[in-house]
Protein backbone atom coordinates (compact mmCIF):
# COMPACT_ATOMS: atom_id res chain seq x y z
CA UNK A 1 0.00 0.00 0.00
CA UNK A 2 1.43 3.15 -0.71
CA UNK A 3 0.83 6.33 1.12
CA UNK A 4 1.72 9.94 -0.11
CA UNK A 5 2.63 12.41 2.57
CA UNK A 6 0.77 15.52 2.64
CA UNK A 7 1.78 18.90 2.52
CA UNK A 8 1.84 21.51 5.69
CA UNK A 9 -1.91 22.43 5.95
CA UNK A 10 -3.17 19.88 3.20
CA UNK A 11 -6.73 18.79 3.72
CA UNK A 12 -9.20 16.42 1.78
CA UNK A 13 -10.47 18.24 -0.87
CA UNK A 14 -13.21 20.05 -0.03
CA UNK A 15 -13.43 18.67 3.53
CA UNK A 16 -12.51 22.39 5.36
CA UNK A 17 -13.46 26.28 4.39
CA UNK A 18 -11.40 29.06 4.24
CA UNK A 19 -12.06 32.80 4.59
CA UNK A 20 -9.78 35.19 2.63
CA UNK A 21 -10.68 39.08 2.91
CA UNK A 22 -9.51 41.53 0.28
CA UNK A 23 -8.97 37.80 -1.69
CA UNK A 24 -9.73 39.45 -6.10
CA UNK A 25 -6.02 40.65 -6.28
CA UNK A 26 -2.86 40.77 -5.10
CA UNK A 27 -1.33 38.65 -1.82
CA UNK A 28 -4.72 37.82 -1.01
CA UNK A 29 -5.82 36.22 -4.46
CA UNK A 30 -2.46 33.83 -3.57
CA UNK A 31 -3.81 33.27 -0.50
CA UNK A 32 -6.81 32.14 -1.76
CA UNK A 33 -4.94 29.92 -5.00
CA UNK A 34 -3.04 28.03 -2.27
CA UNK A 35 -5.71 27.31 0.30
CA UNK A 36 -7.59 25.70 -2.90
CA UNK A 37 -4.33 23.73 -3.83
CA UNK A 38 -4.34 22.54 -0.37
CA UNK A 39 -7.96 21.31 -0.52
CA UNK A 40 -10.14 24.06 1.13
CA UNK A 41 -13.02 25.32 -0.36
CA UNK A 42 -13.20 29.22 -0.25
CA UNK A 43 -15.25 32.46 1.06
CA UNK A 44 -13.52 34.75 -0.90
CA UNK A 45 -14.28 38.48 0.04
CA UNK A 46 -13.40 41.56 -1.51
CA UNK A 47 -14.95 45.16 -2.13
CA UNK A 48 -13.71 44.41 -5.62
CA UNK A 49 -16.82 42.79 -7.94
CA UNK A 50 -13.92 41.22 -9.74
CA UNK A 51 -13.64 38.85 -6.79
CA UNK A 52 -16.69 36.53 -8.52
CA UNK A 53 -14.47 36.04 -11.85
CA UNK A 54 -11.16 35.06 -10.08
CA UNK A 55 -13.12 32.57 -7.80
CA UNK A 56 -14.75 30.90 -10.45
CA UNK A 57 -11.22 30.29 -12.05
CA UNK A 58 -9.95 29.18 -8.60
CA UNK A 59 -12.87 26.57 -8.50
CA UNK A 60 -12.61 25.06 -12.15
CA UNK A 61 -8.61 24.84 -11.75
CA UNK A 62 -8.49 23.13 -8.07
CA UNK A 63 -11.81 21.62 -7.85
CA UNK A 64 -13.18 23.12 -4.31
CA UNK A 65 -16.18 25.29 -3.55
CA UNK A 66 -15.72 28.93 -3.95
CA UNK A 67 -18.17 31.58 -2.40
CA UNK A 68 -17.80 35.28 -2.71
CA UNK A 69 -18.83 38.00 -1.19
CA UNK A 70 -18.78 41.78 -2.04
CA UNK A 71 -19.06 43.79 0.33
CA UNK A 72 -17.05 47.10 2.41
CA UNK A 73 -14.66 46.22 5.17
CA UNK A 74 -14.08 49.72 6.37
CA UNK A 75 -16.79 50.12 7.84
CA UNK A 76 -18.11 50.36 11.60
CA UNK A 77 -19.95 46.89 11.55
CA UNK A 78 -18.32 44.74 8.88
CA UNK A 79 -17.29 42.59 10.14
CA UNK A 80 -20.23 41.44 12.59
CA UNK A 81 -22.61 41.52 9.73
CA UNK A 82 -20.06 39.22 7.35
CA UNK A 83 -20.36 37.02 10.83
CA UNK A 84 -23.79 37.07 11.08
CA UNK A 85 -24.01 36.27 7.43
CA UNK A 86 -21.75 33.75 7.45
CA UNK A 87 -23.28 31.76 10.65
CA UNK A 88 -26.81 32.17 9.06
CA UNK A 89 -25.82 30.35 6.11
CA UNK A 90 -23.61 27.45 7.99
CA UNK A 91 -20.52 28.36 7.10
CA UNK A 92 -17.29 26.63 9.27
CA UNK A 93 -13.53 28.24 9.13
CA UNK A 94 -10.79 26.44 9.80
CA UNK A 95 -8.79 29.28 8.50
CA UNK A 96 -9.43 32.83 8.74
CA UNK A 97 -7.20 35.74 6.64
CA UNK A 98 -7.68 38.83 7.27
CA UNK A 99 -5.72 40.46 4.11
CA UNK A 100 -7.93 43.18 3.39
CA UNK A 101 -5.98 46.31 3.35
CA UNK A 102 -5.85 50.02 2.04
CA UNK A 103 -2.27 52.16 1.43
CA UNK A 104 -1.94 55.58 1.54
CA UNK A 105 1.52 57.87 1.40
CA UNK A 106 0.41 61.29 2.64
CA UNK A 107 1.30 63.38 5.56
CA UNK A 108 -1.25 63.47 8.06
CA UNK A 109 -2.54 67.14 7.67
CA UNK A 110 -2.84 66.45 3.81
CA UNK A 111 -5.37 63.29 4.76
CA UNK A 112 -8.90 63.54 3.82
CA UNK A 113 -10.05 62.34 7.41
CA UNK A 114 -12.30 59.57 5.65
CA UNK A 115 -9.01 58.16 4.20
CA UNK A 116 -7.92 57.56 7.75
CA UNK A 117 -11.14 56.63 8.88
CA UNK A 118 -11.16 53.88 6.53
CA UNK A 119 -7.80 52.54 7.29
CA UNK A 120 -7.98 52.20 10.84
CA UNK A 121 -11.60 51.13 10.24
CA UNK A 122 -10.12 48.41 7.85
CA UNK A 123 -7.15 47.54 9.61
CA UNK A 124 -7.75 47.85 13.18
CA UNK A 125 -11.45 47.70 13.96
CA UNK A 126 -12.53 45.00 11.44
CA UNK A 127 -9.49 42.56 12.02
CA UNK A 128 -9.82 42.94 15.72
CA UNK A 129 -13.50 42.02 15.56
CA UNK A 130 -12.80 39.34 12.94
CA UNK A 131 -11.00 37.92 15.30
CA UNK A 132 -12.76 37.94 17.90
CA UNK A 133 -15.71 36.23 16.28
CA UNK A 134 -13.92 33.60 14.44
CA UNK A 135 -11.49 33.10 17.16
CA UNK A 136 -14.70 32.59 19.26
CA UNK A 137 -16.06 29.59 16.88
CA UNK A 138 -12.96 28.19 16.70
CA UNK A 139 -12.11 27.76 20.52
CA UNK A 140 -15.42 26.43 20.68
CA UNK A 141 -14.49 23.43 18.07
CA UNK A 142 -10.74 23.40 19.57
CA UNK A 143 -9.10 23.94 16.10
CA UNK A 144 -8.52 26.68 14.05
CA UNK A 145 -6.17 29.13 12.28
CA UNK A 146 -5.94 33.38 12.38
CA UNK A 147 -3.67 34.98 9.61
CA UNK A 148 -3.40 38.48 10.12
CA UNK A 149 -1.54 41.19 7.61
CA UNK A 150 0.66 43.35 9.04
CA UNK A 151 3.95 45.38 7.36
CA UNK A 152 7.46 45.67 7.72
CA UNK A 153 6.56 49.67 7.56
CA UNK A 154 6.06 49.25 11.68
CA UNK A 155 9.80 49.54 12.17
CA UNK A 156 9.80 52.48 9.65
CA UNK A 157 7.63 55.10 10.43
CA UNK A 158 8.60 57.39 7.68
CA UNK A 159 6.85 60.49 7.29
CA UNK A 160 3.94 60.23 5.32
CA UNK A 161 3.11 56.53 6.49
CA UNK A 162 2.29 57.95 9.65
CA UNK A 163 -1.56 56.07 9.36
CA UNK A 164 -0.52 53.34 7.25
CA UNK A 165 2.86 52.12 9.77
CA UNK A 166 0.73 53.07 12.93
CA UNK A 167 -2.43 51.06 11.83
CA UNK A 168 -0.34 48.15 10.57
CA UNK A 169 1.45 48.10 14.59
CA UNK A 170 -1.32 47.76 16.02
CA UNK A 171 -1.65 44.47 14.12
CA UNK A 172 1.69 43.18 14.90
CA UNK A 173 1.08 43.88 19.02
CA UNK A 174 -2.64 43.11 18.81
CA UNK A 175 -1.50 39.72 17.29
CA UNK A 176 1.42 38.54 19.30
CA UNK A 177 -0.46 39.41 22.33
CA UNK A 178 -3.56 37.50 21.57
CA UNK A 179 -1.64 34.41 19.88
CA UNK A 180 -0.71 34.19 23.96
CA UNK A 181 -4.14 34.52 25.33
CA UNK A 182 -5.40 31.66 22.51
CA UNK A 183 -2.25 28.82 23.94
CA UNK A 184 -3.91 25.61 24.68
CA UNK A 185 -6.60 26.29 23.14
CA UNK A 186 -5.89 24.45 19.79
CA UNK A 187 -5.73 27.99 17.84
CA UNK A 188 -2.99 29.97 16.67
CA UNK A 189 -2.70 33.79 15.57
CA UNK A 190 -0.31 34.40 13.37
CA UNK A 191 1.19 38.13 11.81
CA UNK A 192 3.21 38.50 8.61
CA UNK A 193 5.17 41.43 8.25
CA UNK A 194 6.24 41.50 4.68
CA UNK A 195 8.60 44.43 3.21
CA UNK A 196 7.24 45.74 -0.22
CA UNK A 197 5.27 43.27 -2.49
CA UNK A 198 5.36 43.40 -6.30
CA UNK A 199 1.39 44.24 -6.30
CA UNK A 200 -1.08 47.42 -7.16
CA UNK A 201 -0.89 48.56 -3.61
CA UNK A 202 1.91 50.83 -4.08
CA UNK A 203 0.69 52.50 -7.29
CA UNK A 204 4.14 50.98 -8.93
CA UNK A 205 3.71 50.07 -12.34
CA UNK A 206 4.33 46.89 -13.88
CA UNK A 207 7.44 47.41 -14.97
CA UNK A 208 8.85 48.63 -11.45
CA UNK A 209 7.24 45.54 -10.15
CA UNK A 210 9.12 43.62 -11.98
CA UNK A 211 12.35 45.15 -11.64
CA UNK A 212 11.74 45.11 -7.61
CA UNK A 213 11.34 40.86 -7.65
CA UNK A 214 14.05 40.29 -9.88
CA UNK A 215 16.24 42.51 -7.60
CA UNK A 216 14.81 41.26 -4.51
CA UNK A 217 13.80 44.84 -3.32
CA UNK A 218 9.62 43.38 -3.86
CA UNK A 219 8.63 40.05 -2.93
CA UNK A 220 6.08 38.25 -5.22
CA UNK A 221 2.72 37.99 -3.91
CA UNK A 222 3.04 34.45 -4.19
CA UNK A 223 6.08 34.06 -2.27
CA UNK A 224 4.68 36.42 0.40
CA UNK A 225 1.73 33.66 0.44
CA UNK A 226 3.34 30.76 1.20
CA UNK A 227 5.65 31.89 3.49
CA UNK A 228 2.53 33.67 5.14
CA UNK A 229 0.70 30.23 5.17
CA UNK A 230 3.35 28.43 6.34
CA UNK A 231 4.10 30.50 9.62
CA UNK A 232 0.08 30.33 10.35
CA UNK A 233 0.26 26.47 9.82
CA UNK A 234 3.60 25.83 11.77
CA UNK A 235 1.73 28.14 14.57
CA UNK A 236 4.19 30.93 14.48
CA UNK A 237 3.17 34.55 16.06
CA UNK A 238 5.32 36.84 13.88
CA UNK A 239 7.04 36.12 11.09
CA UNK A 240 9.14 38.54 8.50
CA UNK A 241 9.87 36.83 5.27
CA UNK A 242 13.24 36.85 4.28
CA UNK A 243 16.13 37.20 6.35
CA UNK A 244 17.75 40.25 5.26
CA UNK A 245 15.12 41.68 6.25
CA UNK A 246 15.36 40.70 9.23
CA UNK A 247 18.69 42.07 9.81
CA UNK A 248 17.70 45.30 8.27
CA UNK A 249 15.06 46.32 11.48
CA UNK A 250 17.28 48.05 13.63
CA UNK A 251 18.53 50.26 10.88
CA UNK A 252 15.53 50.78 10.20
CA UNK A 253 14.50 51.77 13.51
CA UNK A 254 17.10 54.09 13.82
CA UNK A 255 17.42 55.67 10.92
CA UNK A 256 18.89 58.99 11.57
CA UNK A 257 17.01 62.75 10.75
CA UNK A 258 19.54 63.32 8.47
CA UNK A 259 19.27 60.41 6.25
CA UNK A 260 15.24 60.89 6.50
CA UNK A 261 15.12 64.81 5.72
CA UNK A 262 16.63 64.25 1.88
CA UNK A 263 14.63 60.81 1.42
CA UNK A 264 11.46 62.81 2.70
CA UNK A 265 12.37 65.53 0.20
CA UNK A 266 12.95 63.49 -3.08
CA UNK A 267 9.55 61.65 -1.93
CA UNK A 268 7.41 64.31 -1.65
CA UNK A 269 6.35 63.69 -5.08
CA UNK A 270 4.58 60.56 -4.70
CA UNK A 271 2.56 61.87 -2.21
CA UNK A 272 -1.32 61.94 -2.77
Amino acid sequence: MCFSKRKRGEVERGSAWALVTGSALGIGRQYAERLALLGYNLLMVDIRPEVTDEAATIAETHGVKCVTKVMDLATQDAARSLHDWTVAEGYVFDVVINNAGMFSFCDILNTPVERLERIILLHDLTLTTMCRLYGEDMVRRGKGRLLNMSSYSIWMPFPGLSAYSASKAYVKSFTQAFAKELRKTGVTATAICPAGIATDLYGLSKGLQRFGVKWGILMSPKSCARRGLNAMFKGRRVVVPDWWFRLLIPICKYLPGFLIRPLRSFTMRWQK
